[in-house]
């Protein structure tokens, strides 16, 4: 296991992602503790990136929980269809939102929150959680974070 990881913010963000999806691999690797690996992936995808909000919100008695988180307090319960956390959940895709001000029905945990992206977390065909991540910047999210996010969930759920 990894123990601490090596960060260079100094490169493109797909190079970013190149060099720190080999250590959060290293961080899993041997930890089968779902909650233990939730955490690390957080607190990876927070120290590299330096993103507003990292965390995950598992789903439970139909309802989104929230799940180990970096970043300031967050909602703690979210409904089904709800926010971009429960849209994402209910439609089962990823959802980049350029600007959470535009988006219907946004929960607005946060004030300083202004763009986001939310990828659901699907073992045996059911969406279990979501990975969601917010920047106080607008427009942080593409498709480079949507597919080597992807990667990272894959990676946690195997």
């Amino acid at each position: 296991m990894a123990e601490d990881l090596i960060i260079d913010r100094n490169i493109t963000k797909a190079e970013q992602y190149q060099s720190i999806i080999p250590q959060i691999e290293a961080l899993l690797t041997g930890e089968d503790d779902f909650v233990a690996n939730m955490a690390n992936v957080a607190a990876a995808l927070k120290e590299q990136f330096n993103w507003f909000w990292v965390g995950f919100y598992l789903v439970k008695n139909e309802e989104l929980v929230l799940g180990p988180f970096q970043g300031p307090v967050a909602c703690t319960r979210i409904r089904k269809g709800k926010g971009v956390c429960g849209t994402s959940w209910e439609k089962n895709e990823v959802l980049i939102v350029p600007d959470v001000d535009q988006f219907p029905g946004h929960i607005a945990c946060a004030s300083a929150s202004r763009s986001e992206i939310v990828l659901p977390l699907v073992k045996s065909g059911e969406v279990i959680g979501v990975l969601d991540v917010d920047s106080e910047f607008l427009g942080q999210f593409d498709e480079v974070d949507k597919v080597n996010l992807e990667v990272i969930i894959n990676t946690l759920l195997k």
